[in-house]
Formats: structure tokens, C-alpha cells, sequence
């Protein structure tokens, strides 16, 4: 009966520890793509700000082009 109940509340089944090891070792990886895109981000941010600083130069009246 020992056995059975252990058993039935989730003893030392390889599967499930198998699956156990496969969920961790997802999560880390998923938590390591998800710095890395991070990173990713703050640098293209920082670029864009580098970028729209041009549009901020104020032009009283734009001149017409000669064709």
C-alpha cells in the first residue's frame, strides 16, 4: 500500500524527472535569450535617441529645391 501511494503522489519517476530536467534547462535558456534581446533593445534605443537628436534641430523655414 506504501508503495502504491508513493506512487500515486509522484515518487522518483524517471519520466517525470526527465521532464523536470528538460523545463529547467528550458527556462534557463529562454531567461538567457531573454537578457540577450534585453541588451539588444537598450542598444537600438540608445541608437534611435542618437538619431531623432537631428530632428531636433529647429529650421525656421525650409527653402524650396530648384529643379
Amino acid at each position: 500500500m506504501a508503495k502504491a501511494l508513493l506512487g500515486y503522489v509522484g515518487g522518483s519517476d524517471p519520466r517525470v524527472l526527465s521532464e523536470m530536467r528538460r523545463l529547467q534547462q528550458r527556462v534557463q535558456d529562454l531567461e538567457s535569450e531573454l537578457i540577450r534581446m534585453q541588451a539588444e533593445n537598450d542598444m537600438l534605443s540608445a541608437a534611435a535617441r542618437h538619431d531623432d537628436s537631428m530632428l531636433d534641430i529647429d529650421v525656421p523655414q525650409a527653402e524650396p529645391a530648384l529643379t
